[in-house]
């Protein structure tokens, strides 16, 4: 499972031009589900996301979790960061799950989250979404589970 991660000061998703999801201060995660993946990688997806410290204390260290800001996720499935380039000018995503399972971790995902108390927004699995995003800092990192 990989992810990349945004700390936002506000994040959207729209679907058909309908804004069907949207943060303020938090994450937004684009999470790709890899073949092989298993709910054991959702848990740990999870816990990183709520405790990863990349939040600025009061001297502007990154030394405060999502939890500790009480910030929110925007989860947004994304099965183009499984994709393999290395080959050719076409990618290939051979290495991303079939769309049941990945959309069923995709869910396990945020229902982990929204059980632990943390606000969950979501895009729409397997549509054409478009999302925009004030990336705080920048502070971006690419988490895979494996």
């Amino acid at each position: 499972m990989k992810a990349v991660i945004q700390r936002v000061t506000r994040a959207s998703v729209d679907v058909d031009d309908q804004t069907i999801g949207r943060i303020s201060l938090g994450l937004l995660v684009l999470l790709g589900v890899a073949k092989g993946d298993e709910e054991s990688d959702c848990r740990s997806m999870v816990d990183k996301l709520r405790t990863f410290r990349i939040f600025p204390d009061d001297r502007g260290k990154m030394n405060r979790s999502l939890v500790d800001v009480e910030g929110a996720v925007l989860l947004v499935s994304q099965f183009t960061l499984l994709a393999d380039s290395r080959n050719g000018r076409r990618p290939s995503f051979d290495g991303a799950a079939e769309p049941d399972k990945a959309r069923y971790l995709y869910e396990q995902v945020a229902a982990g989250l929204r059980s632990q108390g943390t606000m969950v927004e979501t895009g729409v699995f397997a549509a054409h979404m478009r999302v925009e995003l004030v990336n705080d800092g920048p502070v971006t990192f690419v988490f895979d589970t494996r």
